[in-house]
């Protein structure tokens, strides 16, 4: 039974009469329904026909004695046949209505999307391909691009159906038309699930994409580059102008009658259907986090590259990254921290919380037990580093990383060297200051890659440890903010500790040097803790 009523049949046969599949009819007559949408194409045709057909009056006149099998023939014609239909013989006024019903054609605003594109058959070649492309999965998400030219068919469809209607005092918004996507995801769905035995969700990670074209009609959309050039920009990685985005742009902004006479309403149907350019399979990122010591003073935390000249072997990023790399099966990744060293500067204590974005991932699904191999085994691979609380964590969670920068401390171990012979008791009353305010301007050693700026910051706390009359070592405790903190789509600035002890020629003040009346420098610098809550710690 098909979903239309008396009401539709007059826009129905109108569309249907040039060349318009059922399921499109569908859709302009308001049928928001996923049900009827779901029946085979050829069984949807043969029903529309039948709704179409209209009734057939059966002349049936009286004979003295009908024959009971076959119409005796006179040389003329059908014996006692006369132009009214005499002698008892049944007339169907349209032949043709009768006939079986014609072969499928190509519709003429779908391009056949809605046809031979959500049969079965070539659903099973989509999941095909899916299967063998290696990405595991636990459910997906469809997404379908269309070519531009059907917004333009569509278009036209939709003035000629609205302008029917209007003389029936009827009206269409542009909204009552079920959407093309809408209604090929309606079919396609349950079909997609059943297939690969996992179900559909708008908020799966896990993506299938289909992109059709139809290069038959591409040139069905060139008019609208005449009437508003300016919907139309070119773009570097674009190919044509003709973008569906901009195609929907020009359409919003044409007039109807200025479109009625560059478009015909309806366009003729294809020859051809459209074809498929690609299907392709993608995973979201998935993240891993954790925290590290680094425990060389010749080891940069990224790649240190100058000139396109690398000046380190390895760095941190990559002797954790590519590990993950290889047994997420990613394509790429990022790596973000909670602050950052030098490269001379070792990472103590519980080490400095990080997060690895893995794009594209093939392999998603980790025991602990899993995790908790992949971190030995990137810890029995360099001496230079170790980590530990290696866990899948959420986008959202990395959050807490960026709140704990902003809101906890950090503690430094300084050796301290003076130009002046010290005595223990010269260097006290560092031990007393609390919370010193100072003011640093951007460093020289990073001018040429950071702003300049005056930046204020706080060390909460120092304590001293004297060892001879020319070294000490300072412990300090700093707010958060004593290095680049590099989070995803977020920096944050900073205050540097080197800096603070030898005076970068007095950008910075005060410091060490200026409290103690003397020349200071730092020899050696390592990071204790990194007071950030974050990630969870693990058991061993």
């Amino acid at each position: 039974m098909l979903p239309l009523t008396e009401e539709n049949k007059h826009v129905a046969q109108l569309l249907f009469s040039s060349g318009t599949c059922p399921r499109c009819i569908f859709r302009f007559c308001g049928v928001d329904l996923p049900a009827p949408y779901k029946h085979p194409s050829k069984e949807l045709l043969k029903e529309l026909q039948k709704f179409l057909e209209p009734e057939k009056p059966e002349l049936i006149l009286e004979a003295p004695n009908p024959p009971l099998k076959k119409i005796r023939l006179h040389e003329d014609g059908i014996d006692n046949l006369s132009e009214d239909g005499k002698d008892g013989v049944s007339v169907i006024e349209d032949e043709s209505m009768a006939e079986k019903p014609s072969k499928l054609r190509v519709c003429n605003v779908c391009l056949g999307i809605l046809q031979e594109f959500c049969e079965k058959g070539f659903i099973t070649k989509v999941c095909q391909k899916v299967e063998a492309s290696g990405f595991e999965f636990t459910s997906m998400v469809l997404s379908v691009s269309f070519p531009p030219q059907q917004s333009v068919r569509e278009h036209a469809a939709w003035l000629l159906v609205k302008q029917e209607m209007g003389k029936q005092s009827l009206s269409l918004g542009r909204n009552d038309v079920v959407q093309l996507k809408e209604a090929y995801k309606w079919i396609t769905h349950p079909l997609f699930s059943e297939e690969l035995g996992v179900p559909t969700d708008g908020k799966s990670l896990f993506e299938v994409s289909v992109v059709f074209a139809h290069p038959e009609t591409a040139e069905d959309c060139h008019f609208l580059g005449e009437v508003c050039p300016d919907c139309f920009k070119p773009a570097k990685n674009k190919q044509s102008v003709f973008t569906r985005m901009a195609v929907l742009k020009a359409l919003n902004k044409i007039k109807e009658e200025d479109f009625l006479v560059q478009f015909p309403c309806l366009p003729n149907s294809p020859k051809t259907v459209c074809t498929v350019l690609e299907v392709e399979c993608t995973h979201g990122a998935i993240f891993v986090a954790g925290r590290y010591n680094k425990y060389s003073r010749n080891l940069p935390q990224t790649p240190w590259i100058i000139d396109g000249e690398r000046k380190m072997e390895s760095s941190v990023e990559e002797l954790i990254s590519d590990h993950l790399l290889a047994v997420f099966k990613a394509e790429s990744f990022n790596f973000s921290s909670s602050g950052r060293e030098d490269v001379d500067v070792r990472t103590l204590g519980n080490g400095r919380p990080f997060a690895v974005e893995l794009l594209n991932p093939h392999r998603v699904h980790f025991t602990s037990q899993e995790m908790k191999e992949l971190q030995q085994t990137i810890n029995k691979s360099s001496d230079k580093i170790q980590v530990r609380d290696l866990q899948l964590v959420t986008r959202e969670a990395i959050g807490h990383m960026k709140e704990g920068e902003e809101e906890k401390t950090k503690t430094y171990s300084a050796l301290i060297w003076t130009n002046r012979a010290i005595q223990k008791k010269d260097i006290g009353f560092l031990d007393d200051l609390k919370d010193l305010k100072i003011a640093q301007k951007t460093p020289l050693r990073v001018l040429h890659r950071r702003p300049l700026a005056v930046r204020t910051r706080a060390i909460h706390s120092m304590k001293t440890h004297y060892l001879d009359e020319h070294h000490f070592r300072l412990h300090l405790k700093t707010q958060a903010g004593t290095s680049w903190y590099c989070i995803i789509f977020s920096l944050k600035r900073p205050s540097y500790i080197k800096e603070f002890v030898h005076g970068d020629f007095g950008r910075t003040k005060p410091n060490l040097g200026s409290l103690m009346s003397m020349t200071a420098d730092i020899l050696e610098l390592d990071v204790e803790s990194v007071d950030v809550d974050w990630p969870p710690a693990l058991d061993d």
